[in-house]
């Protein structure tokens, strides 16, 4: 998830005490309420998946309000405050720090001792945040996902349904971590397919919508929306702009075509976020992040809205249609 996607969490072992904390972190911070909070370098949007990450929590034996407790933190899409956040758990005395990747290296700059455990769509290791996949090192481990690394994948699936489309955008966060590498694995793509791909920047809600604007002076045939936690945060938003553009567009996660988006291409964010909840539970049982091989997650899966598709006047090929692994009628 770029997300998710994104979290930061806190745990006291069980077994030294009977109720744990985690505390997860994004990029929106909860109010200050007697509450459990999450920080995450998204923003409360993100509490959707919290439900498989408990679940996995649950799975390892851990059950929040039993015997764990979880913090929780929101950057609301502005990473410049993950530094301050991250800090805040550290001084809380947390027992694990949950992230995703924009709040992966505040986590890391703020402690060297309190295990923490990552959910990225990137490469880790290309990222610096682990030494290599089985041996992590350090006080950090996670999971990994092809959120990222299917970018270009995407770009073939766009072209698949509109052929003659040679013009493509893709929307990028200047402020992710994996904004560069993105473009340029989805710019090397374009070049093999014989297509040209503008890259638009935005970071906030105004910048969205004035990217919009700007595609559509580029006719632009299609949109490319990339794992990011500000991005992921606003289905509605992108959904509503490109039908009022009548722009074709290709979103990370299925949770965009459930909400109206034409198609996905990504990793099933409930998995991931399941498997981060077992992960977190087997550092809650004593287990080293150094020791633990980080996670990945290869299985992404093809989903098509297919009212949107009329609503564009499209129709998908058959080929597209049988790879989709769920189609919205």
């Amino acid at each position: 998830m770029d997300g998710v996607s994104k979290k930061a969490a806190r745990l006291h072992h069980a077994a030294r005490r009977r109720g744990g904390r985690v505390a997860a972190r994004g990029a929106r911070a909860a109010a200050d309420d007697a509450g459990d909070r999450v920080l995450n370098g998204g923003s409360e949007g993100y509490a959707a998946y919290l439900v498989p990450f408990r679940q996995g929590l649950k799975d390892a034996g851990y059950l929040e309000g039993q015997n764990v407790t979880i913090e929780y933190r929101w950057a609301e899409g502005s990473y410049d405050r993950l530094p301050a956040l991250a800090a805040d758990l550290v001084q809380h005395h947390v027992t694990v720090i949950v992230v995703n990747t924009p709040a992966v290296r505040a986590a890391q700059a703020a402690t060297k001792t309190i295990p923490i455990v990552f959910v990225t769509g990137a490469d880790p290791v290309a990222l610096g945040f682990v030494s290599s996949l089985n041996r992590p090192g350090g006080n950090i481990t996670g999971v990994a996902s092809l959120a990222d690394e299917v970018g270009p994948k995407r770009l073939e699936v766009v072209r698949e349904l509109l052929p003659t489309t040679s013009v493509i955008a893709l929307l990028i966060n200047p402020t992710n971590p994996t904004a560069e590498t993105i473009s340029k694995d989805v710019q090397a793509s374009a070049r093999v397919l014989g297509q040209v791909v503008h890259i638009l920047n935005a970071s906030t809600e105004r910048e969205i919508d004035t990217a919009f604007e700007r595609i559509a002076e580029l006719r632009a045939g299609a949109l490319l929306v990339p794992n990011d936690a500000f991005f992921n945060n606003r289905p509605g938003q992108f959904i509503a702009l490109a039908a009022r553009h009548a722009l074709p567009a290709i979103y990370p996660w299925r949770e965009f075509v459930l909400a109206g988006g034409l198609m996905s291409y990504g990793i099933s964010i409930a998995y991931l976020y399941r498997e981060l909840g077992i992960y977190v539970g087997r550092v809650l049982k004593g287990d080293k992040p150094a020791d633990l091989p980080v996670q990945q997650s290869t299985k992404a899966e093809l989903v098509i809205n297919l009212k949107t598709a009329n609503a564009l006047g499209l129709t998908f090929p058959i080929t597209l249609l049988g790879r989709a692994d769920e189609v919205i009628e």
